[in-house]
């Protein structure tokens, strides 16, 4: 695969740069002095990488320039005079309830776009991925994690909740009780953990995880793209299905799979 650092990148602005490979996507967290702190203006140049995917794209690797995936949000939004352009954290929460409702509807569309059923995404993490960095590797379908990893969900001991979509994957992975404790005391999962209980994936030494990554890349495009969509639309309903309910879902996902191998598809 090619290098990174030849490929001219589709997007890069406010701390995320995209680059595009043939089918294989890479957005990158490209703020390492600040830890790859996060920001409104990160969101939306993370929302804006979403939308700007070819549509040849089929897996998109995230990941963070420097010794950390993110650091989670930059602490600069509790002050009085927040970013520059930006309503400061403090003066949204003198909205309205609508407002401030669309204001973090709007910054949770940077999270939404990760578990699109005509893509597979997978976060390449190392360091600290705290907070919203948790959140966002949690937004991913697959994570690889390097044995310096440590994740922790932060909100809740700074008097918040986690609000950037990573309550609902973070239970599923790992249930209730567990996402319970990892939220409410704020501590650090450190690698075997996060192998052991389902938040990673894999982990592997840090100087191997440019490389498993790429490896999980090309063992994702071998299988036919149609195939590989159908199969994670079926995963990703069977949470809210009976057990009745995903076997029809499978028997009509099998039969269009079926009439397309046999250029019957409408």
């Amino acid at each position: 695969m090619t290098s990174l650092d030849s490929l001219d990148p589709v997007l890069d602005k406010d701390g995320v740069r995209l680059s595009v490979e043939d089918a294989v996507a890479t957005v990158t967290l490209s703020n390492p002095a600040k830890r790859n702190a996060q920001s409104p203006a990160l969101w939306r140049a993370l929302a804006e990488a979403g939308r700007s995917l070819p549509g040849t794209v089929r897996v998109v690797v995230l990941r963070g320039e420097g010794k950390s995936f993110s650091a989670g949000l930059d602490r600069q939004a509790f002050t009085p005079e927040g970013f520059d352009g930006e309503p400061s954290f403090l003066d949204l929460a003198r909205g309205s309830d609508a407002e401030l409702d669309a204001v973090i509807a709007e910054y949770q569309e940077a999270f939404t776009w990760w578990r699109r059923n005509d893509i597979v995404s997978i976060a390449a993490v190392q360091g600290h991925a705290i907070g919203a960095g948790f959140q966002l590797a949690l937004a991913c379908d697959l994570r690889i994690a390097a044995q310096d990893v440590q994740f922790a969900m932060r909100e809740t001991s700074l008097g918040l909740v986690p609000d950037l979509t990573g309550t609902h994957p973070l239970v599923s992975l790992v249930g209730y009780a567990r996402a319970l404790e990892i939220c409410a005391t704020g501590r650090f999962v450190q690698a075997e953990e996060a192998e052991r209980i389902g938040l990673a994936n894999l982990v592997v030494p840090a100087g191997e995880l440019g490389a498993s990554v790429r490896d999980l890349a090309a063992a994702l495009l071998a299988a036919p793209r149609d195939a590989v969509i159908e199969t994670k639309a079926l995963l990703r309903g069977a949470q809210g299905r009976t057990y009745e309910e995903q076997r029809t879902a499978e028997r009509v996902a099998q039969a269009r799979r079926l009439r397309d191998l046999a250029g019957l598809a409408d």
